[in-house]
């Protein structure tokens, strides 16, 4: 029998590429999104499929979460407030949706007995200036006057739950932290660099990079995270587990901005912005984010190999035609 899958937030840039994924290898798809931060635009090519359908609501809708829970077979749950802007400019609303949305997610599945994974964030590991990390490190967060660390906070909440109640419920839950995930589809609205800078190329203009540009990332290619996704979904000795997915190249900000305006051939020059000009006074950052995935490949034999300039390419590629036909 055909596999269902529930994809929340699957409108958005991660969640559609996942969509896309479970479709391609026989899965029927629903896809749960209120489209506050996901895009109608990007599960559009998949509206006449038969094996996909569309569901709009908000994970924070306990009795539609719970009713397309009970329909599948296994639960993606994707749907979340991310990008820093966004969680600086709306914290309230941004640990509402991450927490009691998880919860509801979470109690849905328990109540209807469904495999469920969870997708944090390398934001988990705060500000500690160690690394590579890996997934039992200890924890380093700012001040909770500090709203950076809400988002951090609200995924580790997320996290503890997903453990607690495969611990005490025996709910087959698989927790995955992204790291920089990037890719086509990715907006630069709510502090995403990577589509920001190549929107910013494109258009002629200076290249904004925030702090000194000293600070380093492992940006991921969304079509090697979705498949990390799925190929842990089917392993069984990953329940209860939690699993890093993240590239191995790290990469300065600022010569990403160097690699943006050399991929898209820019005159753009590059300015450096203070922090606390972009996100006020208390922002706090990291100076690097480079993720052990050690246990990925132990457990699934999977490895993110997608080389950052190819991802790079593609994005290009999808902002000019976006801008071809917005």
């Amino acid at each position: 029998m055909t596999m269902r899958a529930l994809v929340t937030g699957g409108a958005g840039f991660i969640g559609s590429h996942l969509v896309d994924k479970l479709v391609a290898e026989g899965y029927d798809v629903v896809a749960l999104d209120d489209l506050s931060t996901g895009r109608y635009r990007n599960i559009r090519h998949l509206l006449d499929n038969n094996h996909f359908e569309f569901v709009t609501a908000s994970v924070l809708d306990a009795p539609r979460v719970d009713a397309e829970v009970a329909r599948a077979d296994v639960v993606y749950h994707l749907a979340a407030a991310v990008g820093v802007q966004l969680i600086v400019d709306r914290p309230l609303q941004s640990l509402i949706t991450n927490i009691k949305g998880t919860e509801n997610v979470l109690d849905a599945a328990q109540k209807h007995r469904k495999k469920i994974m969870l997708t944090s964030t390398s934001e988990i590991y705060g500000k500690s200036q160690n690394g590579p990390f890996k997934e039992d490190d200890d924890r380093l967060l700012g001040s909770p006057r500090k709203l950076r660390w809400s988002y951090s906070t609200s995924k580790a909440v997320d996290e503890i739950l997903a453990f607690v109640y495969y611990k005490e419920l025996g709910l087959p839950t698989i927790v995955v932290r992204l790291f920089n995930t990037i890719g086509p589809r990715q907006v630069g609205q709510y502090g995403m660099v990577v589509p920001r800078f190549i929107t910013q190329a494109l258009h002629g203009e200076p290249l904004r990079v925030y702090g000194d540009g000293r600070q380093s990332r492992s940006f991921t290619s969304v079509f090697d995270v979705v498949a990390a996704m799925v190929r842990t979904m089917e392993v069984p000795e990953a329940e209860g587990e939690v699993f890093n997915v993240a590239s191995h190249e790290e990469i300065a900000i600022r010569e990403l901005a160097e690699l943006v305006i050399q991929r898209t051939g820019s005159p753009s020059s590059i300015t450096y912005v203070p922090f606390e000009e972009v996100y006020g006074e208390s922002f706090e950052d990291m100076s690097r984010r480079a993720a052990d995935t050690t246990k990925l490949e132990r457990f699934t034999g999977f490895r993110c190999e997608t080389t950052l300039p190819d991802t790079v390419d593609e994005m290009i590629k999808y902002a000019r035609e976006s801008l071809r036909n917005p």
